[in-house]
């Protein structure tokens, strides 16, 4: 493993200094809020990061970050939270349809599980976003995008162990004119898209913003029922749409008051998913040909499908500055949503063999789910004036979420259709719940900063935090009454350090120290007379150091990150011995361990502007013993202690699941004068090295996802505030899994995009 590593390193300091990375933009990033005008004149030609509560120069902080203006995430083609893996080191996203799975040099949220918190929070306009569903949101009128890697918490919001991700909107400009833009676009698929924005200076001291999108689009699958007869359900045919009005009032130079608000409306006609077994050519271990294989947009189904989304946010942002530059800010949020997903669970027509005398028949499983989740936070913050000898931070955050499961249209249910569904015994084929799961936290945490000299600094940080997490559910388990009201809480205390030194004004290095803390939950309850196991909090103690450096006159900027990261009692995912289609959620014994390597560097060559990054991960899971209930179903074993044997497995070591051990990504830009115009060219290449859905690492069940080799491209061409885009993304139509489910039935591939391309016409006014 050692020489592995190496050979990795190696190759990523070649990247680094022979082609491309992401670190830093010779275009001025406009910092979101209220700050815009303030910081923009004194930090040009350098890129700007608000997401810690400060406008910092990001080449002069210690902290590992990606950020992507608005104009680059569409030359990047970046259109939603999938797209970041390719344009970001050390990303990884699956996909399931009704979430996703974000994580961060290894860590964020590796099960699909409303009981379960995130490692990775995602914040829109500074407001934490929901942490469960609601993950397709599209990106539309945005500002910038800042990635932090790495454990997050004592300067904002949520506690994090992963890092965090900031999605920031365009803000309305007061003092302005009237301005925006609008865009169509047409492309495979019968794609029809639609974006604008419009910037409203209503007076001297109020502006306003409305922002759309729209977009329709055809299913990219081809869906036949039993036997090859016509699928009547929705094959997957999309319908989005969403709105967002904006407000600023800035009545005097000291006070801003920002509202904004979100409704998004999501229907994705359904998410289609497929057995792992018909993907494989050949039988793997075996090299006979398979004879059940088909594409991954190739699909059978024999039961009705829906996937909608809806939701409204709000976030109200209040800025107060006192004479001697003290600023006190006030951040609220609020969203409520209801996610509705209906599929064919076993992911065939076929439907599943009869497992005994019960089930005379094939039985065909489908997934019912319609909750509501509302979530509601609050944070305040008083922050020093910057740039002096001592600056300094102190906040409170507090988050509530909540998923309702009503009964009975948001019942979740999961229906085994079978020769006994109907009659008196129709219940024992059912696993049904109601109730709600909410989930909260509430937190203090500060941080203060020494410049010992005018290029020597350090911080120090610390943040107290009390979670819970409560299961208040009625659960019909196959015909078995199950009643849950049980609550878990914890408290943390977590901390960082770093020191940062500015060797010159080409070169700045840092070292950091900080840990992390993710909050622990109950699991389902899976007996009458028996409480719920519990799972702990996961906590970790992080290492990092990093080199950024600008070159070639300020033309070329590189940043280099190396971390260790120890966990202790990491949270795994495995089925229930006795209920294998949920998982439970428990803390691996011992340290488990995630180290790695990451770079990034952009260079400007006159026309030509090269970028790119490179993330090394290497990820060992600490003790934990386990059956894996798929097609070994042995009794369970002690997760601590094991002992092992055929049906309990030792994990120890295992690979972290969707921990890829090699990210990169590469970009090419060229600028060209033509026909009274400008020609840009644009070419971009993401590579996510294949990866593990389950630990227990079984291929024939599909748990290993190959490698992700996504390349995109565009030509646009611009005259004034006109515009023509030619597009296209995933050109070399590479079939990739997008995520696993690991289910009772065995396991659901749900298929990434395949190729899409058209034409844009936009015009800026």
């Amino acid at each position: 493993m050692t020489t592995y590593m190496f050979k990795k390193v190696a190759f990523a300091f070649g990247l680094g200094f022979g082609t491309v990375a992401i670190a830093q933009s010779e275009t001025p990033l406009v910092p979101s809020g209220a700050e815009t005008q303030k910081t923009q004149s004194a930090t040009l030609g350098q890129v700007v990061v608000t997401a810690q509560r400060r406008s910092e120069i990001l080449s002069q902080s210690p902290v590992a970050a990606s950020v992507l203006s608005g104009s680059e995430l569409a030359e990047k083609g970046v259109v939603n939270a999938d797209s970041l893996q390719f344009v970001s080191p050390s990303i990884v996203v699956n996909n399931f349809g009704q979430g996703l799975e974000f994580n961060i040099r290894g860590i964020g949220k590796a099960e699909k599980s409303a009981l379960t918190t995130t490692g990775v929070i995602t914040y829109r306009d500074g407001v934490p976003s929901f942490p469960g569903f609601f993950q397709g949101e599209p990106y539309y009128d945005v500002s910038n995008i800042q990635i932090l890697r790495g454990p997050q918490g004592t300067v904002v919001g949520q506690n994090s162990t992963g890092g965090a991700v900031f999605v920031n909107t365009n803000n309305p400009v007061i003092g302005g004119e009237y301005n925006g833009f609008a865009s169509l676009s047409y492309g495979n698929y019968r794609d029809v898209g639609v974006q604008a924005a419009l910037n409203l200076p209503v007076s001297d001291t109020f502006a306003a913003r409305v922002a759309i999108f729209n977009e329709r689009r055809d299913s990219f699958y081809n869906i036949t029922g039993p036997k090859g007869s016509p699928y009547t359900g929705n094959p997957g045919d999309i319908r989005q749409q969403a709105v967002r009005i904006s407000l600023l009032w800035e009545p005097t130079d000291k006070l801003s008051i920002l509202w904004k608000t979100d409704s998004v409306d999501l229907d994705m006609g359904a998410y289609v998913a497929s057995k792992p077994q018909n993907r494989f050519l050949t039988i793997p271990g075996t090299g006979a040909p398979n004879p059940t294989y088909s594409d991954l947009f190739s699909v059978t189904a024999n039961a009705p499908q829906e996937a909608r989304d809806k939701f409204v946010r709000s976030i109200f942002k209040a800025d107060y500055t006192f004479d001697g530059g003290i600023k006190l800010r006030s951040v609220t949020g609020y969203g409520k949503g209801t996610s509705k997903w209906v599929a064919d669970f076993d992911g065939t027509a076929d439907g599943i063999p009869a497992r005994g005398p019960w089930e005379a028949v094939a039985s065909n499983r489908t997934w019912y789910v319609n909750p509501d989740e509302t979530q509601t936070s609050q944070e305040f913050n008083i922050i020093s004036a910057d740039n002096q000898p001592v600056t300094w931070l102190l906040g409170a955050f507090a988050v509530r979420n909540v998923y309702d499961f009503p009964s009975p249209d948001g019942t979740f249910e999961l229906n085994y259709d079978t020769a006994l569904a109907v009659g008196p015994f129709a219940p024992f084929y059912k696993y049904q719940f109601s109730g709600t799961t909410p989930q909260q936290s509430q937190a203090v945490f500060g941080q203060i900063g020494f410049a010992i000299t005018p290029d020597l600094k350090l911080d120090i940080g610390a943040r107290s935090t009390n979670s819970s997490s409560s299961n208040n559910l009625i659960i019909n388990q196959v015909g078995t009454a199950i009643f849950q009201d049980q609550t878990a809480e914890e408290k943390n205390v977590s901390y960082k350090v770093s020191l940062g030194w500015k060797v010159n004004s080409d070169n700045y290095v840092y070292a950091l120290k900080s840990t992390g803390f993710k909050p622990g939950g109950l699991n389902l309850k899976v007996a009458p007379t028996l409480p719920a196991d519990p799972f702990e909090k996961e906590t970790i103690e992080s290492t990092e150091v990093g080199w950024k450096s600008n070159f070639a006159n300020g033309k070329g900027h590189l940043s280099m990150t190396g971390f260790y990261n120890d966990y202790k009692g990491f949270q795994v995912s495995v089925a229930y011995p006795l209920a294998p289609t949920f998982p439970i959620i428990s803390n691996a014994a011992g340290n488990t361990r995630v180290s790695g390597f990451e770079a990034q560097v952009d260079y400007k060559i006159g026309a030509l502007t090269l970028d790119g990054g490179i993330g090394v991960v290497d990820s060992s899971l600490g003790q934990f013993y386990a059956v894996d209930q798929r097609f070994l179903k042995g009794p369970a074993c002690n997760q601590n202690t094991g002992p092992e044997s055929a049906s309990c497995v030792n994990l120890q070591g295992r690979q972290l699941t969707y921990s890829p051990s090699l990210t990169y990504n590469v970009s090419a830009k060229y600028d060209m004068a033509a026909w009274g115009g400008k020609l840009t060219t644009v070419v971009n290449f993401g590579y996510v090295a294949e990866q593990w859905a389950s630990l227990f690492q079984n291929t024939l069940y599909g748990d290993r996802l190959d490698a992700r080799n996504i390349l995109g491209g565009q030509l646009t061409y611009q005259k004034g505030g006109t515009s023509v885009t030619l597009y296209g993304t995933n050109l070399t139509n590479q079939q990739y899994v997008s995520a696993h489910w690991l289910v009772s039935s065995g396991n659901l591939d749900f298929a990434g995009p395949p190729r899409q391309y058209g034409i844009k016409l936009s015009q800026t006014f």
